[in-house]
C-alpha cells in the first residue's frame, strides 16, 4: 500500500512551480571537490597487503608525527583502507561552514563500517584545496562471511557518508555580478517552460525585461548595484509559473533498490511473468572424534549447507494505456516486494512497453 500512497501524493501535484525550482542562476553553481585519504579503526576489514599504496600512505602519515619505520618494513593494513573522498561545494559558502562528504574504498577493503576518516584535503578542478574532511563514517550497508567462504552483502559496505564532514577553507566567487543581465538556465530544457517563464517575468515586472533564444536559457535585465541585484534575483525565483509537460521518468537506484516513478507513465499491452530464486545458506561445525585407544586427535571442520528453491512465479497482464495506478495496484495485490516491482518495470522498459524514460543511478 505504500507504493499506492506515493502515487496518490504524486497525482495531487500540480504543474505550477516557482521559477527557482525550475532554473539555475548562471554563476551561482555548485563545484565538485575530490581528495585521497585513509580510513582507520576498521575491524580487520581494511585493505590487504596487495594494496601497496595503503601501506605507503600509513608510513607517510607516521613520518608527519615523527615516527620513522625501519627501511623495508611492510605495513599490514587490515585495519586501514585507502579511500577517495568526494563532496559538492555549494554556491556562496564561506570559510568555516561545513558540507557533507562521500567516502568510497579505493583498494580491496571489505567494509568501511566503524571507520574514521583522517584529515583529507579536498581539491577542485584547478588543483587548489578548498575544504578539509574528517570524521566518523555512516555506512548504509553491511557484509558478513562464514568460515566456509559463504557470504552475504546488503547494499554497499565499502561506501559511506560523513554528514557535515568537511569544513570550507577557501571561498569560491559566484560571479553573479559579472554581467549586466541575469541568466536563468532551465534544469530540464523545455520550450514551453522557457516561454512560460519569460511571460511570467514580464507580466510580474510590467515590462519586457526577459527574453529567450532556446529551450534552455532565459536572459533577464538586472540592476547593477549588488544589493538591488540580490533582491531582484530573490523576486525572480519566487515568481510562480506553469511548467510545461515533460516526459515521465522511472528512476532506479541500483545501490539501495529504490524505485521512483513519476505520474503519467503508461504501458502498452504486455504480459510479464516474474519468479523468485531463493538461496539458503546454513553454517555449522562437524566434529571428528577418534576412538578412545586410536591415538588420534579431535578435529573440527566448518560445514555449509546450501539449498535453492524457486517458488511459483507470478504473471501480470495490463491492457493498452494502463495507468501507473493500475500497475502499482496489480503488483501490490500480489504482495510483491519493491525488488519485484523494480524487476518488472525494468523488464517492461527494456521491452519498450513503458511510455516513460528509464534512468538508472
Amino acid at each position: 500500500m505504500l507504493l499506492g500512497m506515493w502515487l496518490a501524493c504524486l497525482a495531487g501535484l500540480v504543474h505550477a512551480q516557482v521559477v527557482g525550482n525550475l532554473v539555475n542562476v548562471d554563476g551561482v553553481r555548485e563545484n565538485s571537490l575530490v581528495g585521497y585519504g585513509i580510513v582507520v579503526g576498521l575491524n580487520g576489514s581494511g585493505d590487504g597487503t596487495q594494496a601497496k599504496y595503503t601501506g605507503q600512505s600509513v608510513t607517510n602519515l607516521l613520518k608527519q608525527f615523527g615516527v620513522r619505520l625501519p627501511d623495508g618494513t611492510t605495513m599490514r593494513a587490515r585495519n586501514v583502507a585507502a579511500v577517495m573522498v568526494s563532496a559538492t561545494f555549494p554556491s556562496g559558502y564561506r570559510k568555516g561552514q561545513t558540507i557533507d562528504v562521500t567516502v568510497s574504498s579505493l583498494g580491496d577493503a571489505k567494509s568501511l563500517r566503524g571507520g574514521t576518516l583522517l584529515m583529507t584535503p579536498l581539491l577542485a578542478a584547478d588543483g587548489e584545496t578548498y575544504a578539509l574532511a574528517q570524521g566518523n563514517l555512516v555506512i548504509p550497508g553491511l557484509a558478513a562471511q562464514g568460515r566456509s567462504g559463504s557470504s552475504i552483502t546488503i547494499n554497499t559496505p565499502t561506501s559511506g557518508r560523513i554528514p557535515g564532514g568537511a569544513t570550507i577553507e577557501q571561498e569560491i566567487s559566484t560571479g553573479l555580478d559579472a554581467t549586466p543581465s541575469v541568466h536563468l538556465n532551465l534544469k530540464r530544457p523545455n520550450f514551453q517552460t522557457a516561454t512560460n517563464i519569460v511571460d511570467a517575468i514580464n507580466r510580474n515586472f510590467n515590462r519586457p525585461i526577459a527574453t529567450t533564444l532556446d529551450a534552455t536559457s532565459v536572459q533577464v535585465a538586472a540592476p547593477d548595484e549588488p544589493t538591488s541585484r540580490v533582491a531582484f534575483v530573490a523576486r525572480l525565483i519566487g515568481i510562480k509559473v506553469e511548467q510545461g509537460s515533460d516526459t515521465p521518468r522511472i528512476v532506479f537506484n541500483s545501490r539501495t533498490g529504490t524505485v521512483v516513478i513519476s505520474q503519467g507513465v503508461t504501458v502498452k499491452p504486455a504480459v510479464v511473468s516474474h519468479g523468485a530464486l531463493r538461496v539458503t545458506i546454513s553454517e555449522g561445525t562437524a566434529v571428528s572424534q577418534p576412538n578412545p585407544l586410536g591415538g588420534g586427535t579431535t578435529v573440527a571442520a566448518p560445514v555449509s549447507q546450501l539449498s535453492v528453491s524457486e517458488p511459483g512465479g507470478r504473471a501480470f497482464q495490463w491492457p493498452a494505456g494502463a495507468s501507473l495506478q493500475a500497475i502499482v495496484d496489480t503488483i501490490n495485490s500480489t504482495g510483491a516486494t519493491p525488488d519485484d516491482l523494480m524487476a518488472i518495470l525494468q523488464a517492461l522498459a527494456e521491452a519498450g512497453a513503458l511510455s516513460g524514460e528509464l534512468v538508472v543511478i
